[in-house]
C-alpha cells in the first residue's frame, strides 16, 4: 500500500467522521427542541400549544388524508412553476445589469423602487390582472422570486475577473461570446445561491398568497380551513401544518445546498 494510499483513506476517514458528528450535532438539536416543546406543551406554559408527539403524530396522519394531498399539491405545483420562471427572467436581466453599466444606471431607480415593495401587498393588483387564481400565484412568486436571483447574478457578474473578460476580448470575441463564456460560468456559484434563496420564497409567497385570498386549494387554504375549529384540535392542525411547510422547505434547501456543492466543489476548495 502506497503512502499516497493511506493518506487518501485517512482523509476519507476523517471526512466521515466530521460528517458523523456532524450530523449527531444536528440531530442533539432537533432533539432538545422537541423536548423543550413537549415539556411546554404538557405543562400548559403556553395556552392551547399540543405537545411536540401529538402535533408529529397529527402531521404523519396528514400524509393519508386526500384533502390535505390535494391541498400540498396545489401549493407545490404553484412554487414549481413560478420558480423556473423566475429563473428565466432574472438571470438574463441580471447579465444585462451587470455587464452593460449604462442600463444597469437607467434603472437603478426602478430596481431600488420595486424591490422593497411587499409581494403580499400586491395580492390585489395580482387577483385583478391575472386569472384564475394560479395565475396571479404564479405571479406573485416569479416577482418575489426574481429579486434574490436578479441580485445575486449582478453581484456575480460584477465578481468576475476582468483579465479573463479582455483576454477573450482580445482574441476578438464579442460581447455575447464573453458574457457565455465567462460572465455567466464564474457568476452560476451566485446565481444557484440566489436559487436557493429564492425556492424558499417561493413556498412562503405561495402559502401566504393561499391564506389571504382564501381560495380553493393549498396549504394556505387548509390552514385557513384548521383555524376555524375550536380548542386544541384546532391548534394541532394548523401546527402539523406548519411542521410539513417547515420540513418541505428543508427538504428543498438541502437539495439545493448538496446540488450546489456539487456543481461547485472548485469554489469550496
Amino acid at each position: 500500500m502506497t503512502t499516497a494510499t493511506t493518506l487518501a483513506r485517512g482523509e476519507r476517514s476523517s471526512l466521515a467522521r466530521a460528517r458523523l458528528a456532524k450530523l449527531a450535532r444536528h440531530a442533539i438539536g432537533v432533539a432538545a427542541f422537541l423536548l423543550v416543546w413537549e415539556v411546554v406543551g404538557r405543562t400548559g406554559l403556553v395556552k392551547w400549544l399540543p405537545t411536540a408527539s401529538d402535533s408529529l403524530a397529527r402531521a404523519i396522519g396528514l400524509a393519508f388524508e386526500p384533502e390535505f394531498l390535494g391541498d400540498l399539491v396545489s401549493t407545490l405545483t404553484a412554487a414549481a412553476i413560478g420558480l423556473p420562471l423566475a429563473v428565466v427572467v432574472a438571470v438574463p436581466v441580471g447579465l444585462l445589469l451587470g455587464t452593460v453599466p449604462v442600463v444597469e444606471e437607467m434603472t437603478r431607480a426602478i430596481v431600488e423602487f420595486l424591490r422593497p415593495i411587499p409581494s403580499i401587498a400586491l395580492i390585489p393588483l395580482a387577483l385583478f390582472i391575472f386569472q384564475p387564481e394560479i395565475n396571479a400565484k404564479v405571479a406573485l412568486i416569479v416577482y418575489a422570486s426574481s429579486w434574490p436571483i436578479l441580485i445575486n447574478t449582478l453581484y456575480g457578474v460584477r465578481d468576475v475577473d476582468p483579465v479573463a473578460t479582455d483576454t477573450l476580448r482580445s482574441f476578438g470575441f464579442g460581447s455575447g461570446a464573453v458574457v457565455w463564456r465567462v460572465s455567466l460560468p464564474s457568476a452560476a456559484p451566485f446565481i444557484f445561491t440566489g436559487i436557493r434563496l429564492a425556492a424558499s420564497i417561493t413556498l412562503i409567497l405561495a402559502i401566504s398568497v393561499e391564506y389571504v385570498v382564501g381560495g380553493a386549494g393549498g396549504l394556505g387554504a387548509f390552514l385557513i380551513q384548521a383555524s376555524t375549529g375550536i380548542g386544541a384540535d384546532a391548534m394541532i392542525d394548523v401546527i402539523a401544518t406548519l411542521v410539513w411547510a417547515g420540513a418541505i422547505g428543508l427538504v428543498v434547501n438541502t437539495l439545493l445546498l448538496r446540488a450546489e456543492r456539487r456543481l461547485f466543489r472548485w469554489r469550496n476548495a
